[in-house]
């Protein structure tokens, strides 16, 4: 933004002291004169030595003034003088910290997000600001960088699909005797696997953008309805498919809690054992939260591993291709909907193995329209 050259803060800061030291003097001389003129009468009988006596009177408040106040005004001078210095030195000095901090945003307005303040001393306004924007400068780092990933690994991912497709196009035009339908199912599954991406994508910016409207949602429903969906691909996987829980009323989208309802049971089922595998997905109320929990069973994860699962793309314990992998966005979808919601979303490796998967949202005003059970 183009601004209007104007006076410095530093010189603002030191005119500001500089008029409030002369006015102290004003005032001070001001006390003193009073205090002169009322123990000093307005003419007096005194006869000094060597002073001629007129009327018999010798005028002490004109003379008075005559020596008052000269040095009045070299003391105001001085005032002016030690104000304007003192006062450009001290407004240096208090001003030191933001010029640091300015600088830091200079760094980072450039695209230099590792630089840092770190201001040091004791626990005032400008530090609090310098602590403040250091934090605000790791938060951005960590946003960037972790959209630098996804910009990368969205590309790679995309660009895979499009790769198989012109490979079998390629072989389908050069050689004719190859069968067709095999050439026609592959790139029906490539081209399947493509759009669940690129909807993926879309269903992530949209819970990142918050672009929704708010509504009563019951979210022991969505648990179970979630779980009356994915029976199937339990039943297919071998995996035993349990949902209970309290009422927990909550407000949101339900379109997309139920899609992260969906992705965390999804995830669970096929991230499981290769047999007896189990699900446990519940529900339940807090003071002022409502939680939804999915538990399942699988191989022993590591506190280091799990913190990087709801980045994009990640999947497991490597980045796995399987008919049932997915594209690698279910958590991050997840993720993504939990924080548009105001919620926490939590992930704990179990002891025995597997994981566990808390979303915590808060809980829906009492007196606000119940959800409708079906």
């Amino acid at each position: 933004m183009d601004r209007a050259s104007g006076l410095s803060v530093r010189l603002k800061l030191t005119l500001s002291y500089a008029g409030f030291l002369m006015l102290a003097g004003v005032l001070l001389l001001a006390a003193v004169w009073v205090f002169l003129l009322r123990y000093v009468p307005e003419r007096a009988l005194i006869v000094p030595s060597g002073t001629p006596i007129t009327n018999g009177v010798f005028p002490v408040r004109s003379n008075l003034l005559h020596v008052f106040a000269p040095r009045a005004a070299a003391v105001l001078a001085f005032l002016l003088a030690f104000g304007l210095v003192g006062g450009w030195v001290l407004a240096g000095r208090m001003l030191a910290p933001l010029t640091r901090i300015t600088d830091a945003a200079r760094v980072a307005s450039t695209g230099s997000l590792s630089h840092r303040i770190r201001l040091p001393g004791h626990k005032d306004e400008f530090r609090e600001l310098a602590d403040a924007f250091d934090t605000m400068l790791a938060r951005l780092e960590a946003h960037v960088s972790e959209q630098q990933r996804f910009a990368a690994n969205a590309s790679h991912e995309l660009r895979t699909p499009l790769a198989i497709s012109k490979a079998l196009l390629d072989v389908a035009r050069t050689d004719p005797n190859h069968d067709a339908g095999e050439v026609i199912d592959r790139l029906h599954a490539v081209n399947t696997r493509a759009i669940g991406l690129t909807e993926a994508l879309l269903l992530l910016s949209r819970a990142e953008q918050r672009s929704f409207t708010r509504e009563p949602v019951d979210l022991s429903l969505l648990a179970e309805e979630a779980a009356e969906t994915l029976l199937p691909l339990a039943e297919k996987h071998g995996v035993t498919l349990e949902a209970c829980g309290d009422i927990a009323p909550t407000t949101g989208s339900q379109a997309l809690l139920l899609q992260l309802t969906m992705n965390l049971v999804h995830n669970a089922i096929v991230h499981n054992l290769p047999d007896n595998g189990a699900v446990w997905v519940s529900t339940g109320v807090c003071p002022s939260s409502v939680v939804l929990t999915v538990e399942n069973t699988g191989e022993r994860l590591t506190p280091q591993l799990v913190a990087t699962l709801t980045e994009p793309f990640q999947r497991g314990t490597e980045r796995i291709r399987a008919d049932h992998a997915g594209v690698g966005l279910g958590l991050a979808i997840a993720k993504a909907v939990t924080e548009a919601h105001a919620g926490t979303l939590t992930l704990t490796p179990r002891a025995a193995g597997g994981l566990r998967v808390t979303v915590e949202l808060p809980a829906a005003d009492p007196h606000a329209e119940e959800p409708k059970r079906s």
